[in-house]
């Protein structure tokens, strides 16, 4: 796969790279998800949460939450011989909005993460995507005490379209990681055409 004089740093010509972004509100376990697919260390900037943090995240839920994601989180996953995804996972909270849609300029496609126990906030990372007009996977994280729903029940919720993949897993397992990476890569492959955002 990797050319010897690149030492594998560098892909071999033919390779697609493919951009994608990882979205969805704060503490839903966009970084945990790039962590756990990427081949290479990830690039992380989770920061500890501050007092001053306290006045503008609402923790309420979650109080084991003790970091954030300050800009991005960036990893890689070779997917195929000729295809290698480029993760850039983005932070949740509203007021870094600018930097979000900054991340997403040259994307092909997102994952949208949930977490059950707070639905509703993960339709501004999808509203998002829709608006730049890129296709994307809903992943639900399953965190040990977040209530269970069937798909059609959680498609409802979300007010899913018939052919957005639905994939319910934990994004702390590879496997589990990888199998949203794959939906969202089929995804992409049935539309016409694929054009990054602009």
């Amino acid at each position: 796969m990797h050319s010897n004089s690149s030492d594998g740093h560098y892909l071999d010509p033919g390779v697609t790279p493919v951009k994608l972004v990882v979205m969805g509100p704060f503490a839903v376990g966009k970084t945990t998800f790039v962590g756990a697919v990427s081949e290479i260390r990830p690039a992380s900037t989770e920061e500890r949460l501050t007092r001053a943090g306290e006045l503008v995240d609402d923790l309420r839920g979650l109080e084991d939450k003790d970091t954030t994601t300050v800009a991005h989180d960036f990893g890689r996953l070779t997917l195929t011989d000729d295809i290698v995804l480029y993760l850039f996972g983005t932070p949740g909270q509203a007021r870094f909005a600018a930097m979000i849609e900054d991340l997403m300029y040259g994307a092909l496609g997102g994952v949208v993460l949930v977490d059950t126990r707070r639905v509703a906030e993960s339709w501004d990372a999808m509203a998002r995507l829709e608006e730049a007009g890129l296709a994307y996977v809903v992943a639900v994280n399953a965190f040990p005490d977040s209530p269970a729903y069937t798909e059609a029940e959680l498609r409802a919720a979300l007010d899913l379209d018939p052919w957005t993949p639905l994939v319910i897993g934990d994004v702390r397992e590879p496997g589990s990681a990888r199998t949203v990476l794959i939906a969202l890569v089929s995804h992409l492959l049935s539309r016409p055409s694929l054009e990054p955002a602009s």
